[in-house]
């Protein structure tokens, strides 16, 4: 009776653990997830709930604590962070967008402290990120997360290999959508601003004496403003084919 106690209460221990592992990596890298604006308690009270609830799916014969136990926890750890990251991508490809757009308008130097990652950026690439997050989440994508993470213990349960050499080449080969993302979500403000640009050159041919710098910044802000407002429309399709991008390549990592 003893000897089945241990063995049920290593086989709990090692599911905690295995769920505890892919819930971590997850926070630790995904967007809306790792954001610090989130209080760190309600993150680790987010942590423990979904490893209870995803406990029962992560079934492993493994001992957690032999050497292997500890080879498949990094592994889980891996999984979570994989998923996280890619999903990440396709956010910072719309800051990278808002860059593009602040570059654009002349107002690159108007910069801020980023919330969620402590590091500068401009105020358009913080609205950007926000119109993005809210669609996110408005678009159940956190669900959708919570549930591929879910699935992928059934697709790739613990103690097989966690990524292979041809997934991690597959994250590593979406960084190159970041760059495209980020040009398909500024492209419509960008290329209204190249018209305005052009236009001053042509203007500084005709009149030479003229001061564009004095003349040509408040009207490039505003017709930058206006080229922002009516380009925000193809935003959430520029999004949307981005995540289309990140899910397909989430659900291959886990093998779904």
């Amino acid at each position: 009776m003893n000897a089945l106690d241990l063995a049920q209460l290593q086989l709990w221990l090692g599911s905690v653990l295995w769920a505890l592992g892919r819930v971590t990596g997850l926070f630790l890298v995904a967007p809306v997830f790792s954001s610090s604006m989130v209080p760190v308690r309600v993150r680790i009270g987010l942590v423990v709930l979904l490893t209870m609830v995803l406990a029962p799916l992560a079934q492993s014969p493994i001992d957690p604590l032999s050497g292997a136990g500890v080879v498949a926890m990094l592994g889980q750890v891996l999984i979570g962070a994989a998923v996280g990251f890619v999903l990440r991508m396709a956010f910072e490809a719309v800051t990278l967008g808002g860059e593009l757009v602040s570059q654009a308008m002349s107002l690159g130097f108007a910069s801020v402290a980023d919330p969620q990652t402590g590091a500068s950026s401009t105020v358009l690439s913080q609205f950007y990120l926000l119109l993005v997050t809210l669609l996110f989440v408005v678009m159940d994508g956190h669900l959708r997360v919570i549930a591929l993470l879910a699935d992928s213990f059934h697709s790739l349960p613990p103690g097989e290999l966690a990524i292979n050499a041809n997934g991690l080449y597959a994250v590593a080969g979406f960084a190159a959508e970041l760059f495209a993302g980020g040009v398909r979500v500024a492209l419509p403000a960008m290329t209204s601003l190249l018209v305005v640009n052009i236009g001053f050159a042509a203007i500084s041919r005709a009149a030479p004496s003229m001061n564009l710098f004095a003349v040509g910044f408040p009207i490039t802000i505003t017709l930058g403003f206006i080229a922002l407002w009516l380009s925000l429309r193809s935003l959430p399709g520029a999004f949307d084919a981005l995540q289309d991008s990140a899910w397909d390549l989430m659900r291959n990592l886990v093998g779904g």
